[in-house]
């Protein structure tokens, strides 16, 4: 018995990229992967419900390994003003578990949406600055948990001894969590630098020469930023942005170096440099002579069109 083969039709992607899709197919797409990702989101909030007892006491540890701590029974002790507030505390720890454990899927579908529309070179470039984006989003959180230790005993030290200090839990929580935000989002600078580069706005060569202007403006940006008025976290994020700042200028050397760049012909100079003319000092000779034409002849008339055969039609 012989089966037939069905022919199987082009991917919702392939109908995406070559423009196939009606508006109604497009938004019908966007609300299915609206409903996956919010699916996603919502079995990673209840796993990040369940675990945000220990994402809390996780970010306790900066604060109670301070000998400024103040302990209760063995236990690290904070205050809760409102009678709702360490509940609504949990719900909020368990929405950012839940986003970042969703992550992979709920990026997945708006990169599926959005690709289509792409170039195939910038699909590349997308896939090159996703996979550097996370680690140094983790990086910049990692250093975030360190500052906060060096930050909170900065803050506690200058208190009179006969002050006892004890902490809000809602305020410490979103104190810690604005601190990893802050430097996740500010370690994702170096990005910008060589999306500069790859688009062909700036060189590499240019961009080294603006290190003086990038350093002032680590430092300053980070004097303004960093919640804690300690010279530590200060000194330690703008530090970490300019060494970032000159490996992402290493990498757009290495590109430049593929693409080619600098060996164009007007590499070496400046914009504002007048280009050279060339004066040609040899003497206009005199031409050949150029005899005249002979007349042109009367034309032959023209003789007139045969009859045309009546018996047959145009098609016979």
């Amino acid at each position: 018995m012989a089966f037939a083969l069905r022919k199987r039709g082009p991917s919702t992607f392939e109908r995406a990229a070559d423009g196939s899709m009606t508006l109604i197919e497009h938004v019908r797409e966007l609300r299915n992967r609206l409903f996956r990702a919010s699916l996603a989101i919502l079995i990673g909030f209840g796993f990040g419900f369940w675990l945000a007892e220990r994402v809390l006491h996780l970010l306790q540890q900066p604060y109670c390994d301070l000998p400024q701590a103040r302990y209760v029974d063995g236990k690290c002790e904070f205050v809760q003003l409102g009678p709702a507030d360490l509940f609504l505390l949990n719900l909020k720890v368990a929405l950012w578990v839940g986003l970042i454990v969703a992550a992979p899927i709920w990026l997945y579908q708006l990169w599926a949406f959005i690709a289509p529309g792409l170039h195939r070179h910038e699909r590349r470039y997308a896939y090159f600055f996703t996979a550097l984006a996370a680690p140094l989003f983790a990086a910049g959180a990692v250093l975030a948990y360190f500052v906060t230790a060096k930050g909170l005993e900065f803050l506690l030290s200058i208190s009179d001894s006969e002050i006892s200090t004890t902490l809000e839990i809602t305020k410490y929580i979103s104190f810690v969590t604005n601190l990893i935000l802050l430097f996740g989002v500010a370690f994702e600078f170096p990005l910008v630098v060589l999306m500069l580069n790859f688009v062909g706005i700036a060189s590499a060569k240019r961009l080294l020469s603006w290190w003086r202007v990038a350093i002032f403006v680590f430092f300053a940006f980070s004097a303004v930023v960093t919640p804690t008025p300690d010279p530590f976290g200060m000194t330690a994020l703008a530090i970490c942005l300019s060494a970032l700042y000159f490996g992402a200028v290493g990498i757009a050397f290495l590109n430049d170096k593929r693409r080619g760049r600098g060996k164009e012909i007007y590499a070496g100079i400046d914009d504002d440099e007048v280009s050279p003319l060339e004066y040609d000092a040899d003497p206009v000779v005199a031409g050949q002579r150029v005899d005249a034409t002979a007349p042109i002849g009367v034309p032959e008339p023209i003789a007139p069109p045969a009859p045309i055969e009546r018996r047959y039609d145009d098609m016979t």
